[in-house]
């Protein structure tokens, strides 16, 4: 088996004991994003699995885009993401 070089980290180990590894990333070529794979995307950000530049381009996301999901998780937990929950959290 042969692994592919990355910089970084391939696995990272979260708080409550889950190991997040590259693997759990969505694919490169996602364009529906739906709460689940952002907050993968904000945790790997977080503890150091993949570096925000390179989430930005790989997944062609803005920086004001990933900010306001790093916000919401951060001021509202990951039920913030839902699009359904946007308007909730917004009046807050």
């Amino acid at each position: 088996m042969y692994l592919k070089k990355v910089d970084g980290p391939r696995a990272v180990t979260l708080p409550d004991g889950t190991v997040l590894t590259r693997a759990d990333l969505p694919p490169k070529e996602t364009h529906r994003w739906v709460a689940s794979r952002k907050a993968v995307l904000v945790r790997a950000v977080a503890y150091g699995l993949i570096p925000l530049a390179e989430v930005l381009e790989r997944y062609d996301l803005s920086e004001e885009e990933f900010a306001i999901w790093t916000e919401a998780v951060a001021k509202h937990g990951e039920a913030a993401l839902k699009v359904t929950a946007i308007q909730k959290f917004r009046q807050l």
